[in-house]
């Protein structure tokens, strides 16, 4: 697929996205106010980031920056996801549920261009994961 956003004169691939889920066995409700703490952003951003309200900007330890995007407490937070300066702008979206043994995270990546490595960045969302959930305990 090739999109090519308004006022850009190039037309850029953009045809990849990443998703990873995990269970949790915490109640939304826990999981939500960590993610909103500086340790459960950080489990999720990097060393630094911190996740504020909708329009607010974000900055990594690692050079990763972003933007608040949506912010719907108790259900989802989407940001911008730029790796690198001059690294185009991704999507990410973390979404919460309710699951029968506590909460569903799902970290849904989008418009990642071709030339990015995906596998990496599965691994990444994927650590951040596993670090949410051993946070929650």
């Amino acid at each position: 697929m090739i999109e090519q956003g308004q006022g850009d004169t190039l037309v850029n691939p953009v045809d990849t996205t990443v998703t990873v889920s995990r269970s949790v066995s915490q109640p939304v409700k826990e999981i939500w106010k960590l993610l909103v703490t500086r340790e459960g952003a950080e489990a999720l951003l990097g060393a630094g980031g911190e996740l504020g309200d909708k329009g607010d900007s974000w900055h990594a330890a690692d050079g990763t920056y972003g933007v608040i995007r949506s912010f719907h407490p108790l259900e989802q937070i989407r940001f911008s996801w730029h790796a690198a300066e001059e690294a185009p702008k991704t999507i990410v979206e973390v979404d919460l549920s309710a699951s029968d043994d506590g909460t569903t995270v799902e970290i849904r990546h989008e418009h990642i261009p071709t030339y990015f490595d995906a596998n990496a960045l599965t691994r990444k969302w994927e650590t951040a994961l596993e670090k949410l959930a051993s946070a929650a305990g």
